[in-house]
């Protein structure tokens, strides 16, 4: 009898936790079998290695072959264990003699022995870098261990390449750390012609975090000023860079060195569906609302998704994760990014403007608006409408994406030292402790709230966007001013 233990990874959500993968050889019939929940993939996946190890000069055990996935109530999917079975199978059968108790396999084979990627490889990678054990993947994949410093890996090509490193008469190179980099995007909120309280908007929901709603004639500029809001964020820090890299990876999109500690912008098309936008499906997956963490999600023409899709957004945008459930296993994405959203304030987009007439009745206004609901819009912090500009509007230059960036950057630095959050994040107990208003500020907001019955949830986020003006403009307190343009960010107006 011949035992073999091979360690690899599962890919749960976010998480890799460890698989290991023991092959025990016995005497009688040829036979198989697979126990430890493997899914229908991984149960095809012996013809697979089977072809792989006679195509690359091997024997095939004629042998009885029990084959163990512990721990055996974490389940398996994909082709991520053709490697790791491959080699229990040569070192439980003596083709491999080398000490292999301090590597991780993972990767699909093909008929021909060639090693195929397999989604997850930097979440792989992290696993093992806090193991202290060295990752084997496929050549194709090594593109995503490359920004990890501290992690060991090599990427062979074929199983033959890696057998001869591991024996030892062969020589894998390591892969090589990439350094990474951050490439402000190419665009500067100072080409946005007029809408002076827009960019203010801007530039205190990228200090504190907050979401925005811009409403306005179609041509007004509310998706072009929405695309500036990534030159205005700070870098990603190393531990945000990994984060949204994993969640990119996990759906076949690595980040390129280059742009991995720059915010991620994403735009969704308005047909796109609950799943999408969330994740989901059989083996879920992250949806755009994950793939925007740390980042921006941008929904223009809002109310044309539907209503499904944006009513699954309130609970993210809330905790800043999405949370999702399934038979055989729940699992939980980050989803702590920033919404901006435009739409127009009527069917035919002109209520308000001044260019053109509305054509629609108030009937029609009031159909078009409550397609959103009130507990999606009480969830986003400014809500600004956008009027038609002049030709002659905001001659004089403007603040670029630069000098915006570094009173960002100062402003999070005043917030992370005081509560260790940005401001958007704070629930009811800590605004009460980290919130210093004036008694003149409490007074107005107060008066506010009994005249514009605001929520509790609206009067809270007033709250919080007067605390980003006060970072900003690095008070020591929140004043009755701050109070005052905090709500003025709120009210939709223009008709």
């Amino acid at each position: 009898m011949s035992l073999a233990k091979v360690y690899s990874r599962s890919q749960v959500g976010l998480d890799a936790p460890q698989v290991v993968v023991e092959v025990h050889l016995m005497s009688g019939l040829p036979k198989l079998s697979i126990v430890g929940l493997p899914e229908k993939v991984v149960k095809e996946s012996i013809d697979r290695i089977r072809s792989a190890l006679l195509n690359s000069h091997f024997e095939f055990p004629p042998r009885k072959i029990t084959i163990n996935l512990a721990p055996a109530d974490l389940p398996k999917q994909g082709g991520r264990f053709d490697l790791p079975i491959a080699i229990g199978l040569l070192k439980a059968s003596g083709q491999l003699r080398a000490d292999i108790s301090e590597y991780e396999f993972a990767g699909e084979l093909s008929l021909t022995g060639e090693i195929r990627a397999s989604p997850g490889a930097l979440s792989m990678g992290l696993a093992c870098q806090k193991v202290k054990r060295t990752l084997v993947i496929s050549e194709a994949c090594q593109k995503e261990v490359q920004v990890l410093s501290n992690c060991t890996a090599y990427a062979p090509k074929h199983l033959l390449d890696l057998h001869a490193h591991l024996e030892g008469v062969g020589n894998l190179s390591p892969v090589q750390h990439e350094n990474c980099g951050y490439m402000p995007p190419n665009t500067d909120i100072a080409d946005v012609r007029g809408h002076p309280q827009a960019k203010r908007a801007m530039h205190l929901a990228a200090a504190g975090g907050h979401h925005v709603l811009f409403v306005g004639p179609p041509g007004t500029g509310k998706t072009f000023l929405a695309s500036k809001m990534p030159s205005i964020l700070p870098p990603l820090t190393e531990q945000q860079a990994l984060e949204v890299a994993a969640i990119h990876d996990l759906k076949g999109m690595p980040r390129t060195y280059n742009i991995f500690y720059t915010p991620v912008f994403r735009r969704p098309h308005h047909t796109a569906s609950e799943a999408s936008l969330v994740g989901g499906g059989s083996y879920p997956l992250p949806g755009e609302i994950s793939l925007a963490h740390h980042g921006v999600l941008f929904l223009d023409e809002l109310p044309e998704f539907s209503r499904r899709a944006l009513e699954v957004l309130r609970e993210p945008l809330e905790s800043g994760e999405v949370h999702i459930t399934r038979a055989k296993q729940s699992l939980m994405f980050p989803a702590s990014c920033q919404l901006i959203a435009a739409m127009n304030p009527c069917p035919c987009g002109f209520h308000g403007a001044t260019r053109k007439m509305c054509e629609c009745s108030a009937s029609q206004i009031r159909h078009y608006q409550s397609k959103l609901s009130g507990p999606l819009l009480d969830r986003i912090d400014l809500h600004l409408y956008l009027s038609d500009v002049s030709m002659r509007d905001d001659t004089a230059p403007s603040v670029s994406s630069s000098m915006l960036r570094e009173s960002v950057i100062a402003a999070r630095a005043r917030q992370y030292a005081r509560q260790g959050c940005l401001n958007a994040a704070l629930d009811g107990k800590q605004l009460t402790v980290y919130a210093n208003c004036t008694h003149q500020a409490v007074t107005l907001l107060e008066q506010a709230a009994n005249t514009l019955k605001l929520s509790m949830r609206s009067y809270e986020r007033v709250l919080r966007v007067a605390l980003s003006i006060a970072d900003c403009e690095i008070a020591e307190q929140v004043s009755d001013t701050h109070i005052a343009e905090a709500l003025s960010l709120r009210q939709v107006g223009g008709g």
